[in-house]
């Protein structure tokens, strides 16, 4: 069978190869307590060890016993895109019309309805690198082509106004950015998001910003949303990081007044609405008790932060530049192993550790930087550590082989 040339464009997606790895490890004697194995700690994918909270399931089930599980409009719930509406002008002050809000079959929806909307076949979008892998595949998979530009611990590993004039091109039509972001959990300074904006302004491009871990910031400089930089900002975010919903596929995304229709007409095509049971749960996410609740899973995660980081420094893992917000520790791997891939592997069979190489994240760090998800107990954390502290450094160097 043929297949359409876009595939080829599309790389593996190397934190899910590393989890297969990892899982078909599991039936083996070194996974197995009961044969003198030790149990894997999987620190490779960015999911919160919580799921949904009691009144989220709850209202799952009241939907679903009440029948309320037919078709919504494509936008979404009315009442759903009030409550995030809401949301906004209580935590952000930001006030945004719930009629831009368009609820969508998680963030990864809400992006391809972006690029869908925005790209041209040939065109360009300016990206950081690092950066989360499917945010520029979602550019390949609307016909265009992300243009990765390198960044920096020096500059947080965020992109500069700067760097945007300096990379622009006739084929560029706009930028798509992350904040706080994946894998480095670094936001952009305010003043430098400010300044990005009006960059691509005043070049004639738009700009995207993925604001999936939006609520996750630990650092009252950040954890502002790019809405309020104008009505012309289009924001992805998400149920999954925050709100604790990863497999409940629910996100949403915001655009201007004037495109809203373009983007439903789009989403009555593709999926005709985001899950409904779904969408009905996700009301009781703005409930006052859940929040409140979602503010202690917070400062969990800035706990497994404030201890992850000087300990993984500790052990000689460095993390150049501290997380403020989401969940994970970009670390510094050249002066343990040449090859972040195989340092994975190796580590994964020496100390029962899976961490994602950061291959998946763009060329620019790939061969010397890991990424490690804190989004598991501060017990697996301290444990890792542990084991990652008595790898045997030599082997580690050792170019991977699955002999």
């Amino acid at each position: 069978m043929r297949l359409a040339s876009r595939v080829d464009r599309i790389e593996p997606f190397y934190v899910m190869e590393v989890a297969k790895r990892a899982s078909a490890l599991l039936k083996s004697p070194m996974c197995d307590p009961a044969q003198g194995g030790r149990r894997m700690i999987f620190l490779n994918i960015g999911e919160p060890d919580r799921t949904a909270c009691e009144r989220v399931q709850a209202a799952a089930h009241r939907a679903i016993e009440g029948g309320h599980t037919a078709y919504t409009p494509a936008t979404g719930l009315p009442a759903l895109r009030q409550a995030i509406s809401r949301w906004y002008e209580q935590r952000f002050k930001v006030d945004v019309d719930p009629g831009r809000i368009i609820i969508t079959a998680g963030a990864s929806a809400a992006l391809q309805l972006a690029m869908l909307a925005l790209v041209e076949p040939g065109d360009e979008v300016i990206c950081p690198d690092p950066s989360y892998p499917c945010n520029r595949h979602f550019v390949t998979a609307a016909g265009g082509q992300a243009k990765l530009v390198a960044t920096s611990a020096e500059q947080r590993y965020a992109l500069t106004a700067q760097q945007l004039r300096e990379h622009w091109g006739p084929a560029v039509c706009g930028t798509l950015l992350a904040s706080p972001s994946n894998p480095t959990g670094t936001s952009i300074d305010p003043l430098e998001l400010a300044a990005l904006v009006e960059t691509g302004r005043a070049l004639g491009g738009w700009t995207v910003v993925d604001e999936i871990y939006l609520g996750l910031s630990y650092d009252a400089r950040y954890g502002q949303t790019a809405l309020a930089l104008g009505e012309d900002i289009i924001s992805v975010n998400s149920f999954s990081k925050y709100f604790g919903l990863t497999g409940w596929r629910l996100g949403w995304l915001v655009v201007p007044s004037d495109t809203v229709a373009a983007v439903e007409r789009l989403a009555q095509h593709l999926y005709i609405c985001a899950s409904t049971v779904a969408q009905r749960a996700a009301l009781a996410c703005f409930e006052p008790e859940s929040l409140r609740e979602y503010e202690q899973r917070r400062g969990e995660f800035q706990r497994r932060r404030d201890y992850i980081v000087p300990a993984l420094r500790e052990i000689g893992w460095p993390v150049p530049v501290e997380p403020d917000g989401a969940f994970y520790a970009w670390m510094h791997t050249g002066d343990i192993a040449a090859d972040s891939s195989a340092l994975c592997l190796q580590l994964m069979h020496q100390a029962q550790v899976t961490l994602t190489p950061g291959r998946d994240f763009g060329p620019a760090l790939a061969r010397d930087h890991v990424r490690l998800s804190f989004a598991s107990s501060l017990h697996d954390l301290q444990e890792a550590v542990a084991r990652m502290a008595t790898a045997d450094r030599g082997l580690l160097r050792q170019p991977w082989t699955s002999a």
